[in-house]
C-alpha cells in the first residue's frame, strides 16, 4: 500500500497555479488567512452567480502587500462580452457586492476582467460549451 498524496499538492507548480497569491509578516498570517477565506466565499459566491455564462472560470485574487488599502480581484474569463451584455452595470452591481461580502469600507476595490486566449483550447471551458449542446440537445449525428 502507497502512501496517499494530494494531487492538487502534487501539481502546483509544474501544471497548476495556487489559486491566491500574497504573502505577510509571521504576526498578521492570522489576518491574512482570514480574508483568503474571504476571498473563496466571494469565488463562490461569484461562480454560482455567473456559473451559466460560457467560460466563466475561478477567479484569481491578488494582494500587495505594498498597498494595503488596495483589493485587486481578477476574473479570467473565455468571453467577456457574455457577462457585460444585457448589463450595463454588471460590473458595477459585481464590484458592490463583493465590497458588502467582503466588509471592507476602508478599503478600495478593484475589479479587472481578463479575456482567456484562446478560450476553446482550454478544457474546462471545452467542456461547458459540450455540456451545453448537449443541454439544448444539439443535433450532433451526421445527417
Amino acid at each position: 500500500m502507497g502512501q496517499k498524496i494530494n494531487p492538487l499538492g502534487f501539481r502546483l507548480g509544474t501544471t497548476q497555479n495556487h489559486h491566491s497569491f500574497w504573502f505577510a509578516q509571521p504576526k498578521s498570517f492570522s489576518i491574512g488567512l482570514q480574508e483568503d477565506e474571504k476571498y473563496e466565499i466571494v469565488s463562490r459566491i461569484m461562480y454560482k452567480k455567473y456559473e451559466n455564462i460560457l467560460g466563466f472560470r475561478r477567479n484569481c485574487t491578488y494582494r500587495n502587500t505594498k498597498r494595503i488599502d488596495l483589493i485587486q480581484v481578477i476574473i479570467h474569463i473565455g468571453f467577456p462580452n457574455l457577462l457585460i451584455e444585457g448589463r450595463r452595470r454588471g460590473i458595477e452591481e459585481l464590484q458592490t457586492n463583493v465590497q458588502k461580502e467582503l466588509n471592507s469600507v476602508n478599503r478600495r476595490l478593484n475589479i479587472a476582467i481578463t479575456r482567456v486566449e484562446k478560450p476553446y483550447g482550454q478544457p474546462n471551458i471545452l467542456a461547458e460549451y459540450i455540456a451545453l449542446q448537449l443541454k439544448i440537445e444539439f443535433r450532433f449525428e451526421k445527417q
